[in-house]
C-alpha cells in the first residue's frame, strides 16, 4: 500500500495490503445515531426498483434492488443495463459531503444497492466502465447488516481476499485496483437482515 487515501487525524481507518491497487477500510463513519437514522431514510425514500438482464437468452431479475443518483449527465451502463440519473436526496447529499471531506475527492453520482437478505448478492466483477475513466476511485458506503466482500485477481490464481464489512463503514478502492481485481459479495446462507451499500463515483460525461 502506497500513502493513506485520509488524514492521519481520521480515526478508525485501515489501509488493507493489496497490489496493484489501493483499499482502505473506515469504520464508524458517522455518529451511530445519525448513521441508524441515515440507513431508515435511504431505505424508506430512495426509489428502489428492480432491473433484469439477460444471460444466454433468458430474462433474469438481478438478485438485489438498485437506484442511481448523481448530477445531470451522469447516466451510467453495465451489462445492458442502463441508468439515468435521478435527483440527489438530502441524506444522500449529506453521506456524498462527508466521503468528499474524508477522502478529498468529488463525486458526482452513486449506484445504491439494496441487498434484501442473503440470498441478494452481487457477482464478480470490476468497476471499469468507460465512464468512470482510468483508476477510478469508488467510495463503498455500507449501513445495515454486514456482509462479506471479496476480491480477486482478475488473471492468475491468486489468494482471494475476504473483508466482512460491517454498518457504519466506508471502503475506498483506487488506484489501478479496478484494473487488476475483480469484487463480488457472495450469497450466504445464515439469517441476515437488510443491508444498503452505496458506491459514490466521478462518471466522466461523454466517455460512453
Amino acid at each position: 500500500m502506497q500513502s493513506s487515501l485520509f488524514s492521519d487525524a481520521i480515526p478508525h481507518s485501515q489501509s488493507i495490503e493489496v497490489e496493484q491497487g489501493q483499499l482502505e477500510l473506515v469504520t464508524n463513519l458517522f455518529p451511530s445515531p445519525e448513521a441508524e437514522r441515515l440507513f431508515q431514510q435511504l431505505m424508506d425514500n430512495l426509489q428502489w426498483r428492480q432491473e433484469y438482464i439477460r444471460i444466454q437468452g433468458k430474462v433474469l431479475p438481478i438478485p438485489r434492488l438498485q437506484a442511481w443518483y448523481g448530477d445531470p449527465g451522469t447516466g451510467y451502463g453495465y451489462s445492458g443495463i442502463k441508468l439515468e440519473p435521478l435527483l440527489w436526496t438530502p441524506e444522500l447529499i449529506q453521506i456524498r459531503e462527508r466521503l468528499q471531506e474524508l477522502t478529498a475527492r468529488k463525486f458526482n453520482s452513486v449506484l445504491c444497492n439494496l441487498y434484501r437478505n442473503g440470498q441478494d448478492s452481487v457477482a464478480w466483477h470490476a468497476d471499469n466502465e468507460a465512464e468512470l475513466g482510468t483508476n477510478p476511485v469508488i467510495a463503498s458506503v455500507s449501513l445495515g447488516a454486514t456482509r462479506r466482500f471479496q476480491l480477486k485477481p482478475r488473471r492468475g490464481r491468486g489468494e482471494t481476499l475476504s473483508l466482512d464489512l460491517p454498518h457504519n463503514s466506508l471502503l475506498v478502492m483506487a488506484g489501478a485496483l479496478q484494473h487488476h481485481w475483480i469484487h463480488q459479495v457472495p450469497k450466504t446462507r445464515r439469517p441476515v437482515g437488510p443491508r444498503i451499500n452505496l458506491t459514490f463515483r466521478q462518471i466522466h460525461p461523454g466517455s460512453r
